[in-house]
């Protein structure tokens, strides 16, 4: 996204929130020192919870030698590496073990968001002789499986001063998006209305202002049967949130999202917290309202924006991003089995136009790499194929030098995302099940400063296609209503304009997805030039010369 977009984002998730007014391990030998192992023999193939316990299957093609014949299990917390953190069992080593443990959930021993790894002690050493394996199954412990809202794709980003005046059941929208900064909803006990939340043997406190606005709107929007999708940021500002700094983030550039620490104790069991905490409330069974999606940051590899460090690493913002993704995977489906969890990149897939940022291919990619290595889950992927350039008016004829129909494409937009469709098909992609990921398209938006029925049109080609694509769960625009400082940039998403008017794009939209699509459909298709079901259903691609730059 533009700069001026980024750090509007920042203030106005501010501001819409106020207008919303017992240690099993065995003793070791303290003359014992650690080391990284030089190979990796042995392999952890699942940890599992069952019942009160974890279940870790080991594996090995032949049994490394040792002083003593045994495999520790260690349980080290992210931040620890090698083997550094508790031995929480130990058993004789063999080609294919079975090795069970307490998971003390909810104590200060809890095992739910820990990684575990195999040591064996070699020459007085304890060497790792395994990758590192998380639980995967964390929804096995949780007390609700809430139904899911599942009515519908077509959704669009509230404006919260709008959310009693029927415009969203108007629009007959069935997906909301909304920001959940996590420096925002941290308090302290000294705060009036601080709501104590103890986890894993300690009490953290939750502003209890903020938390009831958004209560208040989740609320709203169930009671619209409209599913809830939360954005879960850090813009580092709260005075009782300063520990989710990561310290590769801490006192940086003024961004709108900072990474969230997992480098130390306080900021992982703070995180931790959160994650229970938002998974139990909005479970849909507290009376505070269900977010059944929940996105750990947006568009994280745009890292001097979203995910700030200082680091330009790719495989350190990745491995920490990881981490924290896994930390809020297990809590939140901890509490409730039926939430789904994203990652968020944005649409500059082999091109990025800002050196601090990361290609959305080979982020994504990286990040596949630790889900699968350290043991697979049912994340889901958050995608915005946005136009290229973003103020571009045209979804159904993008430029060709940016919008190609190949892999080894610049952008993935609305025009060509079957690439992205086809490359999660991929088997190195699947979830556990062996399914296609959900993907969702949880932002886009087409501008009217070009001209309404460039908006128009665009705004039915993008749903309908998402609309034809069956792995794609969400379409949900950017915004409902047009913003003064993004428009100083050419882009006015909105339905509605800032006077309060509604563009004929708002029309439109109204009737996608209902029994006028029809109408929609032709008006769609008189613009463009051309039957839109037909484009859509023989995937035809238009493209023009030129760099995008609208005359």
């Amino acid at each position: 996204m533009n700069r001026i977009r980024k750090v509007l984002m920042k203030i106005l998730a501010t501001a819409a929130v106020a207008w919303l007014a017992v240690n099993l391990a065995e003793g070791m030998d303290d003359s014992l020192t650690c080391v990284e192992a030089e190979g990796r023999p042995v392999a952890i193939s699942s940890c599992l919870v069952s019942g009160s316990d974890v279940v870790c299957e080991i594996k090995a093609g032949s049994v490394p030698s040792s002083d003593d014949g045994r495999y520790y299990v260690y349980a080290n917390e992210v931040y620890e590496d090698g083997p550094t953190g508790k031995v929480v069992a130990k058993v004789d080593a063999g080609k294919s073990v079975s090795v069970t443990f307490p998971l003390n959930y909810n104590t200060e021993e809890s095992n739910l968001s820990r990684k575990f790894l195999i040591a064996m002690k070699k020459g007085g050493r304890m060497v790792q002789v395994s990758d590192e394996h998380y639980i995967t199954n964390p929804e096995a412990l949780a007390a609700y499986t809430t139904p899911r809202m599942n009515v519908g794709i077509k959704g669009i980003l509230p404006d919260v001063t709008k959310i009693s005046n029927g415009e969203l059941t108007e629009l007959s929208v069935q997906q909301v998006v909304y920001n959940l900064s996590v420096d925002t909803i941290c308090s302290d006990a000294s705060v009036p209305g601080a709501i104590p939340f103890t986890y894993n043997g300690k009490t953290y406190y939750f502003d209890g202002t903020v938390i009831s606005n958004y209560d208040g709107f989740v609320r709203a929007m169930n009671r619209s049967g409209i599913q809830v999708t939360m954005v879960i940021l850090n813009h580092g500002t709260g005075a009782w949130s300063q520990d989710l700094i990561h310290p590769m983030a801490a006192g940086g550039a003024d961004c709108p999202s900072y990474a969230l620490n997992v480098a130390n104790a306080s900021g992982t069991d703070h995180l931790k917290a959160i994650g229970a905490f938002l998974g139990q409330r909005y479970s849909g069974q507290q009376g505070c309202g269900q977010v059944d999606n929940w996105i750990v940051g947006n568009e994280v590899n745009a890292r001097t924006s979203w995910w700030y460090t200082t680091s330009t690493s790719l495989d350190f913002n990745v491995g920490i991003y990881a981490k924290a993704f896994r930390i809020i995977y297990n809590e939140l489906k901890s509490m409730n089995a039926n939430v789904r969890i994203y990652n968020s990149i944005d649409q500059e897939w082999n091109r990025k136009s800002n050196p601090g940022s990361f290609l959305a291919k080979e982020y994504l990619d990286r990040f596949n790499y630790y889900m699968i290595r350290e043991g697979n889950i049912d994340w889901g992927l958050s995608y915005h194929p946005y136009n290229s350039p973003l103020y571009d008016p045209y979804a159904w004829n993008g430029p060709a030098v940016w919008v190609q129909d190949s892999l080894k494409t610049p952008y993935i937009t609305m025009q060509n995302i079957d690439i992205l469709i086809d490359y999660m098909h991929r088997s190195e992609f699947l979830n556990p099940a062996g399914e296609v990921r959900s993907i969702s398209i949880a932002e886009i938006g087409y501008t009217s400063s070009f001209g309404d029925e460039k908006q128009e049109a665009s705004i039915a080609y993008g749903y309908l296609k998402a609309a034809s694509l069956p792995d794609v769960d969400s379409f949900i625009l950017f915004r409902q209503t047009d913003d003064a400082h993004e428009m100083e940039s050419h882009l006015a998403l909105g339905l509605i304009d800032t006077e309060g008017n509604k563009k004929p794009a708002y029309e439109i939209y109204k009737n996608l997805g209902t029994a006028s699509e029809a109408s929609a459909k032709a008006r769609a298709s008189e613009i463009i030039g051309m039957d839109i079901d037909k484009m859509i259903s023989e995937n035809i691609v238009w493209t023009r010369s030129g760099n995008g730059v609208v005359q």
